[in-house]
């Protein structure tokens, strides 16, 4: 793995979330529930993402 990242072959899985969307709709009001939902994420993302930009 450490040659084909060298190579820039492998980059691993690609992020299933969209952290600037879930930013967004926490600053539109929207609630963690919703939010999960309507993304397909589990609530504890949500507030991962919440609780590392406000540090």
């Amino acid at each position: 793995m450490a040659a084909a990242r060298k190579r820039g072959i492998y980059k691993g899985r690609p992020p299933k979330i969209d952290r600037a969307e879930i930013l967004l709709r926490l600053q539109k009001g929207q609630g963690p529930s919703k939010i999960a939902r309507d993304l397909g994420i589990s609530r504890g993302t949500v507030y991962q993402v919440r609780n590392s930009a406000s540090e």
